[in-house]
């Protein structure tokens, strides 16, 4: 009776959601040297310790070649004195603080529009940036920085959001935040269909957005910091992809609202965080598009 309990309790955790399936695999492991009768090579607990086991799906913890191992160059162990300065120069790159990154689509905003300065928020669309300037002045953080896209609709938006928060944030602009093609997206869509070249032109400007932007504080940031970038969907989708180290491609499967916040926050070990995602709840609901 206790050997088919233990079976049916292994297939019903392998059917059930992915937290199942990682629980399934414990389980296993704690049964698998008594229980004779659960073989690995059978079932479908085999497919989920393949899962599990999978080499690719573990964590990078050095994704932003930012680790401080990685910054100081190695010395010979068996030299004690090399090895005492060699320790002292990891801790001196360690990262201390904790980077949260928000990152604010634009407003809805004139999508016939030929050139990018006639591509301005609708009324709507300065509306969604006020709602937003307030949630963000609610949220009452020391925010550190603003950054903007340098495309009209990105820096009304800006502006908007500016005039809810404390006048003394250091703003900057940055020509990678605009908007592009990031990557082939993977199924592709049958309704937006880039040229490839957009994708070869974008794709290495929005990686290099992200490698820009995202990534652990540096040793010398002693504070948390609270970072506003203030740009497009695309981006955001793709920067939330990479930073979660999930499959870029799929980008396109996310979708975004109009001047919402998604929140990233970076931690000095290198593990990322997404606080949330495409958030407009604060909004009313006839104000919020995508």
């Amino acid at each position: 009776m206790a050997k088919y309990f233990n079976r049916h309790f292994l297939k019903t955790l392998a059917l059930s959601t992915g937290v199942g399936a990682v629980s399934g695999y414990a389980v296993y492991s704690y049964l698998g040297s008594n229980d004779t009768e659960v073989q690995v090579q059978n079932g479908i607990e085999q497919r989920y310790y393949k899962i599990f086991e999978n080499k690719e799906t573990k964590w990078d913890s050095n994704w932003d070649k930012r680790q401080s191992k990685s910054l100081v160059k190695p010395v010979d162990s068996n030299k004690s004195d090399l090895q005492d300065k060699y320790d002292k120069k990891i801790e001196s790159q360690k990262s201390r603080a904790t980077r949260h990154i928000f990152l604010i689509r634009h407003g809805q905003y004139n999508l016939s529009g030929e050139t990018d300065g006639d591509r301005k928020l609708t009324e709507l669309g300065r509306k969604q940036a006020l709602f937003t300037g307030e949630r963000l002045s609610i949220l009452d953080f020391p925010w550190t920085t603003i950054t903007q896209s340098t495309l009209t609709r990105a820096m009304e938006t800006c502006s908007i959001i500016q005039t809810q928060l404390p006048a003394n944030i250091p703003l900057t602009s940055s020509d990678l935040l605009t908007e592009g093609a990031p990557i082939q997206p993977d199924p592709p869509s049958k309704h937006w269909k880039p040229e490839l070249y957009q994708f070869f032109r974008d794709g290495a400007r929005i990686e290099a957005a992200f490698r820009k932007f995202i990534h652990r504080a540096p040793p010398d940031q002693k504070e948390d910091s609270y970072e506003l970038i203030v740009c497009h969907a695309n981006v955001i989708r793709y920067f939330v992809m990479r930073a979660l180290q999930l499959n870029p491609e799929a980008w396109l499967r996310l979708s975004l609202d109009h001047a919402s916040i998604t929140w990233l926050s970076i931690y000095p070990n290198g593990r990322v965080s997404l606080r949330c995602y495409s958030n407009s709840g604060y909004m009313p609901p006839e104000a919020i598009s995508r």
